[in-house]
């Protein structure tokens, strides 16, 4: 079912900490923003229980609750959600266009919070695992991991990053990595290498992450030149293998890294004059709620700015944040 007449002002992709606070930045300036989100509404946050370091909640939070009442807030403006899968979009026409199947919606300024996806295993307990012992983030999980043992999966900077760091918690940091030697660049590689808390196992990969009732108990190492397995204990799994940003529907639109990550300039500002990035989606570096939280406020309050310098085609009437048009 196509909307030919309707288009809304503002139109958000994604419903993380990037697109929730876009909406309510969005709804309190203008009524009635649509956020589409997937089959993943909250994105990677419903999947983590405690979160202890987005400010103002001094005893932590459940992450499902966190979005939760973060959506409530962006509906309490006046925002509006559909769910579905963004199967096309069409950035060369304005307004811009974007299809759930057969359904399409039109606006005049987009702002893609689609997030990005930690990049797993292929071990078919991970995600079920996921706030019980796996996590994709040292940042977000080390503190929960003090005085315990825990395994980094990864060769890379990231990998480096997340080990050195969770030395200030854990009693223990075994880094297990394909092959013998570091893909991290230089300076990364050689403080973990130095740290006398980080030992590693070289040519190996995960076989098996190994989990009772509780969560997780240790993990099964396979020797990728001998094929022999062992079993680790520890009480964590952190895999730092990379992300995979959300951006395959604006390839050959919006300019991009050479990972795929949105390229934005003064803020949150793309190629495309109109829409905007928020989040994970333009972030690798950081990855955290409140960076991306930070950057939907500013993807909201520059799409304001925009679309208050547009001048409204005389066939266009618009109330309260969409507009339609005129017989």
């Amino acid at each position: 079912m196509t909307k030919p007449d309707l288009i809304y002002e503002t139109i958000i992709l994604g419903s993380g900490p990037a697109g929730l606070t876009a909406a309510i930045y969005a709804a309190r300036s203008r009524c009635c923003p649509l956020l589409i989100h997937g089959r993943q509404p909250g994105g990677q946050l419903t999947t983590t229980t405690a979160v202890d370091n987005f400010p103002g909640f001094a005893a932590g939070i459940e992450g499902p609750e966190l979005m939760e009442q973060m959506r409530l807030q962006a509906e309490r403006f006046g925002t509006n959600f559909v769910e579905g899968e963004v199967t096309k979009v069409d950035l060369q026409e304005r307004p811009f266009r974007i299809w759930l199947g057969e359904e399409l919606y039109r606006c005049l300024s987009l702002v893609i919070s689609t997030g990005a996806s930690p990049k797993l295993l292929g071990l078919g307990n991970e995600e079920s695992l996921y706030g019980r012992g796996v996590s994709v983030c040292a940042t977000c999980d080390g503190f929960f991991y003090r005085d315990r043992e825990v395994v980094v999966v990864g060769g890379g900077d990231t990998a480096m990053e997340e080990a050195v760091f969770l030395t200030r918690f854990a009693s223990k940091v075994t880094v297990v990595h394909r092959r013998e030697s570091l893909r991290a660049t230089p300076v990364l590689a050689e403080r973990a290498l130095t740290n006398k808390a980080i030992h590693f196992i070289w040519d190996a990969e995960l076989s098996e992450i190994v989990a009772d009732t509780s969560g997780v108990t240790g993990v099964k190492i396979k020797n990728l030149k001998t094929a022999e397995e062992s079993e680790l204990t520890c009480d964590g799994v952190f895999i730092a293998i990379g992300h995979q940003p959300n951006t395959a529907l604006f390839e050959g639109q919006l300019e991009m890294d050479n990972e795929g990550y949105l390229l934005t300039k003064n803020g949150t500002e793309t190629n495309v004059t109109g829409v905007f990035a928020a989040g994970d989606v333009q972030d690798q570096q950081f990855r955290q709620a409140v960076t991306a939280a930070g950057t939907g406020c500013m993807a909201a309050i520059q799409a304001e700015r925009f679309l208050d310098d547009l001048p409204y085609d005389a066939s266009l009437s618009c109330q309260k944040g969409v507009c339609k048009t005129k017989d």
